[in-house]
Parts: C-alpha cells; sequence; structure tokens
C-alpha cells in the first residue's frame, strides 16, 4: 500500500546520468512508498534494451548533430529526446505497482490544463489519433518502474531526421512517415510550458493517491552511486553492442512487437545469436538467445528449446517465424 510520495526534478539533461539516476531510484525504493521522477534529455536518442542501434536510428546523422545514443533497461521502441519532451517515471514496489493508475495520473493531469487525451494499445497515449506519449515498463529485485515520454514541443525534424522506422510498420499501420502520426502537447495548447506541466504532474500525482508529494532533497542522493551507474550507461558496448553481421537472418512484425533474429548455423546446429525487438517483453526477447543457442536447426528442436515460454502468442509467432525457413 502507498504511504509515501516523492518527487524528484532533474535539470541536468545527460541522458546516461539520468538514466542512471532512475536506475539509482529503482534500486533504493522503499516499501510504500511512489517516486515521481522528471527528467530531460537533450539531442538524444534513446533505444529499448533488447534494439540494435544500427538498426533504430541515423548514427551519422546524430553525430553530425552533436547528439547522443543511449541505451535504457526497459523494451520498447526507440526515442527521440529533447528539450521539448518531458520524461517521468513512476517507481515503486512491484506489489504497489499498478499501470492503469499510473497512467491515470498523466492522462488527469493532461486534463487539468485543458487536454483530453487516452491510452491507445498497450503503451501510447494520443490525442485525436496522434502519438504524443509513449511509455515502457520495467522490474528487478521486486522494485518497478514505468516510464515515458510527453511530446510538449519536440523538434519533429530531428524526430524523423535521427529514426529508422522500418517501412514495414508503417505500411501495416497505413501511415505515410513518423512525423505524420505524433503530435505536440503546444498543437492542442500553445501556452503550455514545461513548468506547469511539471506543476500539473505533481499535483496530479498526489491527488490520485491522496498523500501530500514531498520533493526530495538532492543532498539525499549518493551521488558517486549515480556516477558509477553512469560508466554503465555511457559505455559504448552498452550502448551499440557488436557489430557484427550474421549469415541467417528472419524478420517479423507482431501485436506484440517487431523481432529480428540474427544467427549462425553450423554443422546442423544454432552457434550463436542475436535477437533485437521493440516488445516491451524485454526479459522475454533477452532470453530467446539462450534458449536457441545449441538447438539443432530443425522445427522439432525449435519447438522444444521455445516450449519454456509462457506467452502463447508470442511462442507460436516466433515457431511460424521459424517454420518458413523448412517449407
Amino acid at each position: 500500500m502507498i504511504n509515501s510520495l516523492t518527487y524528484f526534478v532533474q535539470y541536468d539533461h545527460d541522458p546516461y546520468l539520468n538514466l542512471a539516476l532512475e536506475e539509482y531510484f529503482l534500486r533504493h525504493v522503499q516499501v510504500g512508498q511512489c517516486i515521481l521522477y522528471l527528467w530531460q534529455n537533450e539531442n538524444t536518442i534513446v533505444i529499448g534494451k533488447n534494439q540494435n542501434a544500427w538498426s533504430e536510428c541515423k548514427t551519422s546523422a546524430i553525430e553530425k548533430n552533436k547528439g547522443r545514443v543511449a541505451r535504457r533497461l526497459s523494451g520498447g521502441g526507440a526515442v527521440y529526446h529533447d528539450l521539448g519532451n518531458q520524461n517521468f517515471t513512476f517507481l515503486l514496489k512491484e506489489n504497489d505497482y499498478d499501470v492503469t493508475r499510473q497512467t491515470n495520473i498523466i492522462l488527469h493531469a493532461l486534463s487539468s490544463l485543458g487536454i483530453k487525451a487516452k491510452l491507445t494499445g498497450r503503451n501510447d497515449l494520443t490525442i485525436e489519433g496522434k502519438k504524443f506519449s509513449g511509455h515502457a515498463y520495467y522490474s528487478s529485485g521486486g522494485n518497478a518502474y514505468h516510464h515515458g515520454t510527453l511530446m510538449v514541443d519536440v523538434d519533429e525534424e530531428k524526430l524523423s531526421a535521427f529514426l529508422n522506422v522500418s517501412k514495414a510498420k508503417l505500411e501495416k499501420r497505413s501511415i505515410a512517415s513518423v512525423r505524420s502520426r505524433v503530435i505536440n502537447l503546444k498543437d492542442i495548447l500553445p501556452d503550455l510550458n514545461l513548468t506547469n506541466l511539471r506543476e500539473a504532474l505533481v499535483k496530479s500525482f498526489a491527488k490520485e493517491y491522496g498523500l501530500e508529494a514531498k520533493l526530495l532533497d538532492k543532498n539525499e542522493i549518493d551521488m558517486d552511486a549515480v556516477l558509477a551507474l553512469r560508466q554503465k550507461y555511457s559505455d559504448w558496448d552498452f550502448i551499440y553492442g557488436s557489430k557484427n553481421r550474421f549469415p541467417e537472418k528472419l524478420q517479423g512484425i507482431f501485436p506484440w512487437g517487431e523481432i529480428t533474429i540474427d544467427y549462425v548455423v553450423d554443422k546442423g546446429h544454432i552457434k550463436d545469436v542475436a535477437v533485437y525487438s521493440d516488445s516491451l517483453d524485454a526479459d522475454l526477447i533477452a532470453s530467446l538467445p539462450k534458449l536457441l543457442r545449441g538447438t539443432r536447426y530443425e522445427i522439432v528442436s525449435l519447438n522444444e528449446s521455445l516450449s519454456v515460454i509462457n506467452d502463447e502468442q508470442i511462442k507460436n509467432d516466433l515457431l511460424d517465424l521459424f517454420s518458413k525457413v523448412f517449407l
């Protein structure tokens, strides 16, 4: 049961520091506590836990514009962050975790400002069918977070210039471009500013739980621990991983997300695997290379290796994807 509300507004725009602080809060959230963390990154592409940075964003364009690429712990797709975007994170124990309640805090805050929005699908907030907020989720050691973006006045030209969105995904949704499916909140409410939005979020946070939301004193944060975490988030290998190319490739788009499986077959067995996906089920996707590695390259053995997956839809879709190889 939530009995303590804390919020913190981060004014540093370093993506690696901000993601490190998010993980620090995740590790230190107390029983009965909910933390609302408000933060911004400058000129940054943030990719999901299991995504391929080379495929999801135009790295040369980002470097040319002095931007940065970062990788988060949660699943989901790549997003562009600038100072026209407000990020939020709810951090709490898994026992108190309630996506509906947390999402309502955002929706009620916007409603108090005169903006009518709604949840579309599993993790998007939209206005008149256009997305302004995407959400993702992560849990570890009994603690969890729910985070997302709020597009207030994002530079849509850079958003389009930096992100690679697969043509197959756009065609499936009958969308011409990434810019055509997003909207800034300032397009709806021109007078909106970040200060007003943050104030509305904190008020809605307090109202939802019927408790006072207290501002966290920065001096209570162990910055040495945060900076140690920052080293991980800024590490090239963590962000980009291997640039190795695999001779075999499978790709599919399903209701639960897009997936690419790159692999090597040697002496009739799958020798190595790299899996990239924007699925929100980040842990399941991350487990696939271990499940597939060493499997005999035949549908019966693949079926046996993937049988441990609890999500029947994902398991069946993966088997259908592999079965096309053996037709």
